[in-house]
C-alpha cells in the first residue's frame, strides 16, 4: 500500500512539475513577443555609414 501510495505521488509531482514548466514556457513565449513587436520598425536594408557622402576624386 505504501509503495503504491509513493509511486502515485511521485507521478503527482512529475505531472504537476510539467504543468509548472509549460506555463512558464508560454509566458517566456508570450514576453519574447511582446518585446519583438515593441521593437521599432528597422529598415530591411540598412544602409551604409558613409556611402554617398564622400567622394575621392584625382586631380
Amino acid at each position: 500500500m505504501n509503495s503504491i501510495m509513493a509511486s502515485q505521488l511521485r507521478s503527482l509531482q512529475s505531472t504537476v512539475q510539467m504543468s509548472v514548466m509549460s506555463k512558464a514556457l508560454t509566458m517566456n513565449t508570450t514576453a519574447a513577443t511582446e518585446m519583438l513587436n515593441a521593437l521599432p520598425d528597422q529598415p530591411s536594408v540598412a544602409s551604409h555609414p558613409h556611402k554617398g557622402t564622400v567622394i575621392d576624386s584625382k586631380a
